[in-house]
């Protein structure tokens, strides 16, 4: 039997003022979390989307058609 392939988020990572890595997950409205450290930033965005993804009444939501693709950031100055 094959194992089925996991969805699949898109995370956004800054850097605060306060030295706290923050992560925010743009296909779930309000999925965020911070840490100290990177590996403890990606340790806690997983339980921050399994916590969001069991909010979600409808899982249609959050399908791959109706969620906004991740182009790229850009800078620019001005």
């Amino acid at each position: 039997m094959a194992k089925d392939k996991g969805q699949e988020f898109y995370i956004v990572i800054e850097e605060g003022e306060d030295g706290y890595y923050v992560a925010e997950v743009p296909q779930l409205r309000g999925c965020y979390t911070q840490a100290r450290s990177l590996d403890e930033l990606m340790v806690r965005v997983r339980e921050a989307i399994h916590l969001c993804l069991e909010d979600i009444d409808d899982k249609a939501a959050i399908s791959p058609g109706l969620t906004p693709k991740f182009i790229g950031i850009q800078k620019v100055t001005i």
